[in-house]
């Protein structure tokens, strides 16, 4: 495959195709992934080209299906898993927590978990209850896991093929409100960025404006808006969420003295509070004002008519960046 343009979904599948036809071991597994190609199609096409050995259709048992992943990476198998939606994960949780983070440093590093879990990511969707979750934080909060976020197609292809390769467990948090949306994928040409690096996407003076995955958009039309008053905020894509690239966030919030960081999961406890007081530490001297977090409320993900109140948008952003600047 040249060169093409394709929606973060397609990109993903590309990704998942190439790893396949790369490596026996490689396999698929989840609800619906086989014939139906998954509730949101990113395994379109895969259970007719590799056959259901290696696309498996599961039962519908999170727990079990990420047990059963664990087995088979001790046997040597590459296993990714497919976690329909994000709500949907916590019934695994224990498996992931308790056995693929641990299973590496239980057995003294004999055993590898290479096993990718796919989580559709976020909100946006006009989905009901346990369809719209961000769940990073805890899982950023287990010693153990690689957490990568793509926000686009070119990430969304090549993240996936490397996460696959990963000797470590990898969460792949997909951002299912942008599965549609269409940019340019490069599988010939692997990125010199390494996926736990962080991406500077918008060169600017007088802020730093980090997110991630399904938030960059709100970030980057965030950014063009305060253009419009004379402010230039700095946009970075954290991209990867555990390992945090700190060194790439800090270098920038040295330069313009002020970050906000926006997320849809709440603000309380959430993977911007950990960044926050890691980059006040670091950059203390440097900050001329507070850390300032934009985030979902402490509350259940509203039902889908509210939900427009419930995420961050344009307004919270700019007056997170207006505060900033007070200072």
């Amino acid at each position: 495959m040249s060169s093409t343009n394709l929606p973060i979904a397609k990109a993903i599948t590309a990704g998942l195709r190439d790893a396949l036809r790369a490596d026996d071991k490689v396999l698929l597994m989840g609800e619906d992934i086989g014939v139906l190609g998954g509730v949101f199609r990113v395994t379109d096409g895969l259970h007719a080209e590799f056959g259901s050995q290696r696309v498996v259709d599961t039962p519908l048992a999170e727990a079990g299906i990420v047990g059963t992943s664990v087995g088979l990476a001790v046997r040597g198998y590459r296993p990714v898993v497919e976690i329909q939606f994000d709500g949907f994960v916590y019934p695994a949780f224990n498996q992931i927590t308790t056995q693929v983070a641990k299973m590496h440093n239980r057995t003294n590093g004999t055993v590898h978990m290479p096993i990718v879990i796919r989580i559709p990511h976020g909100g946006g969707i006009g989905a009901i209850e346990h369809h719209s979750e961000s769940p990073e934080a805890l899982f950023a909060h287990t010693a153990g896991l690689r957490i990568l976020a793509p926000s686009n197609a070119q990430d969304a292809y090549w993240m996936t093929r490397q996460a696959i390769e990963c000797e470590d467990p990898v969460i792949m948090l997909e951002p299912k409100k942008r599965y549609w949306v269409k940019g340019d994928v490069d599988p010939d040409q692997r990125p010199e960025l390494s996926p736990w690096q962080a991406e500077v996407v918008r060169p600017g003076t007088d802020a730093t404006l980090l997110a991630w995955g399904p938030s960059m958009p709100l970030a980057l039309e965030s950014a063009e808006a305060a253009a419009e008053d004379g402010i230039e905020l700095e946009v970075i894509d954290a991209r990867s969420l555990a390992p945090v690239d700190y060194p790439t966030i800090a270098a920038s919030v040295r330069r313009t003295g002020r970050l906000l960081i926006t997320h849809e999961a709440p603000v309380l406890g959430g993977l911007g509070a950990e960044i926050a007081a890691r980059l006040t530490e670091e950059c203390f001297y440097h900050l001329e004002a507070p850390v300032i977090r934009v985030g979902g409320y402490h509350l259940p993900y509203p039902p889908a008519r509210m939900e427009h109140a419930y995420l961050p948008d344009l307004d919270r952003v700019l007056d997170g960046v207006d505060r900033l600047l007070e200072h």
